[in-house]
């Protein structure tokens, strides 16, 4: 027994010490895309920017249940998406306009939530 358990030790730690490579389906890129719109401020309803700022163009986010098994549409990414295409303008805020909420059936999906704003690139973000 008292052969055994160091050559067990051995074995186990030599079989650690083999050439070991990490293969991943992340992509750097693709993180920096998911969480680029974290860097957008949303400015809606009562909450406005303040202070000088530039407009860039009209954005909008579109989130879309295509069939009965998937997720609802939902406002919240909608506005996300609306997010992620201010931040492809160069934007650091986005001014809602307006967000809608279609329940019929109709493009292609089952529901769809469409949000529509102003991206815009203030001095600093609030």
């Amino acid at each position: 027994m008292k052969r055994i358990l160091p050559a067990a030790f051995v074995l186990l730690l030599s079989a650690c010490a083999s050439d070991f490579s990490f293969n991943s389906n992340l992509d750097g890129e693709a993180i920096n895309d998911y969480f680029k719109a974290g860097d957008v401020a949303l400015y809606e309803g009562d909450r406005q920017p303040s202070g000088h700022y530039d407009m860039k163009g009209l954005v909008q986010g579109e989130s879309c249940q295509a069939d009965s098994n998937a997720v609802p549409a939902s406002m919240s990414e909608a506005r996300t998406e609306a997010r992620r295409a201010a931040a492809d303008k160069g934007a650091n805020g986005i001014i809602i306009k307006q967000c809608v909420m279609m329940e019929e059936a109709a493009q292609g999906c089952i529901s769809r939530a469409l949000c529509v704003g102003q991206a815009i690139k203030t001095a600093s973000a609030d």
